[in-house]
């Protein structure tokens, strides 16, 4: 009986890996509903799948008998130094998957020495998440709400709070079609309904903190809606976000208020991003927003070569859409960005193991980026430039084999 006992109650850790392996356990953490939430993209998904292909069209061309005996991964980004160039990206509501939510990653974030950007949608205040990791390196996430006292209030307390960038979100003027969510009956709160509730009773940790836990709502929000519950603050937010009349002067009056390092996250065209740096913005995020808004576009990393040409170094370029290996973010640097982010590999990586899960992931993206830069042939990350690759569809020539 005793035997019993033991096998019953001891837990064995899952081995994570790789990003595939994350994904797989939180398959199993969360239910359908909340697994495809976080998996899926808009309409068929054809971006989502872009994104991937973006990266794997792009190869390498290593040069071998390099001193690579000393690797350098730390780089800076808007002047801010970071052990790697990897990013957690802004992903919104990441209590629907474990009950530490954002907290467990900013954690994270400030043990691997890297930037952690909260969502405007995130399910702790961005106050919390400040608290709850007080060496963090944190960015702020903005979208440009209808209201403009409400987008002053949140920059005001982004401030207060120490974040040392503003990221402003710009191609939401409508909110893509998640048609996984429409399918699945996914909202805020999440809800159990008689389709899904066999589904949900098999995810005990999972459902045990969805009934005892405190409300998955907008944590930012609160105060800020007409009431603090979540169908309410739902409710504010499919109203209130989405802003069709938003043009680019807007972005000079949010110049104006934050004076800060600005970020301009959403930027697929070159004409985009000369408007980003003609409007004093200090970096350029190239991103189509994880494949989640306008379906049939460019994947981010197809977009970066011409947006980086425009640019000609007058502010930094980050990317994210697809970046699940270190050598996704190594290649971005070939590409011509600063540094990578992605959203999905944190938030998978916080399904299957908390805060642990967040820090194994971001351990095993440092491993994976020192190991293509040694197989690749350059020291430092720094120093990775357009003669590390070669696209796909690119011939080799005589003397080239």
């Amino acid at each position: 009986m005793g035997n019993l006992r033991m096998l019953f109650s001891s837990t064995k850790l899952p081995k994570f890996n790789t990003y595939a392996d994350f994904r797989r356990i939180a398959r199993r953490r969360v239910p359908s509903m909340v697994f495809d939430f976080v998996d899926g993209g808009a309409d068929g998904e054809l971006t989502l799948a872009a994104n991937r292909r973006a990266f794997e069209q792009v190869v390498f061309e290593p040069r071998w008998m390099s001193d690579v005996s000393k690797i350098d991964l730390t780089t800076t980004v808007l002047g801010e130094k970071i052990s790697m160039p990897y990013l957690l990206a802004p992903a919104g509501l990441a209590s629907v998957v474990h009950k530490d939510g954002e907290l467990a990653v900013a954690r994270a974030a400030a043990k691997a020495n890297t930037i952690f950007c909260i969502s405007t949608g995130s399910t702790y205040s961005l106050e919390e998440i400040a608290a709850a990791a007080p060496t963090a390196k944190l960015w702020f996430q903005l979208y440009l709400w209808k209201s403009e006292e409400v987008v002053t209030s949140l920059i005001q307390r982004a401030k207060e709070a120490g974040c040392r960038a503003l990221v402003l979100t710009i191609d939401v003027p409508a909110v893509g079609k998640r048609e996984r969510d429409l399918t699945n009956g996914m909202s805020l709160p999440p809800r159990i309904r008689p389709s899904n509730i066999l589904d949900a009773i098999w995810r005990v940790r999972w459902l045990s903190h969805f009934i005892t836990g405190s409300e998955i709502t907008f944590g930012n929000l609160r105060g800020i809606a007409a009431g603090d519950d979540a169908s309410t603050v739902g409710e504010y937010t499919s109203r209130e976000l989405v802003d069709p009349s938003v043009t680019w002067e807007r972005l000079d009056w949010l110049r104006r208020q934050w004076d800060g390092p600005l970020v301009v996250k959403g930027v697929l065209s070159v004409h985009d991003a000369l408007e980003c740096v003609r409007r004093g913005a200090d970096a350029v995020y190239v991103s189509n927003h994880g494949g989640r808004q306008l379906d049939s576009v460019l994947g981010a990393a197809s977009a970066l070569p011409a947006i980086v040409e425009a640019v000609n170094g007058r502010v930094e370029i980050l990317v994210d859409g697809g970046v699940r290996r270190g050598e996704d973010v190594v290649k971005a640097r070939a590409l011509g960005a600063t540094a990578a982010l992605s959203g999905r590999p944190w938030f998978f990586a916080l399904a299957a193991d908390g805060q642990i899960g967040v820090e194994r992931m971001l351990e095993i993206m440092r491993a994976d980026i020192g190991r293509t830069l040694s197989l690749l042939g350059v020291p430092r990350f720094s120093d990775v430039d357009r003669s590390a690759i070669r696209p796909v569809s690119e011939p080799i020539q005589d003397g080239q084999k």
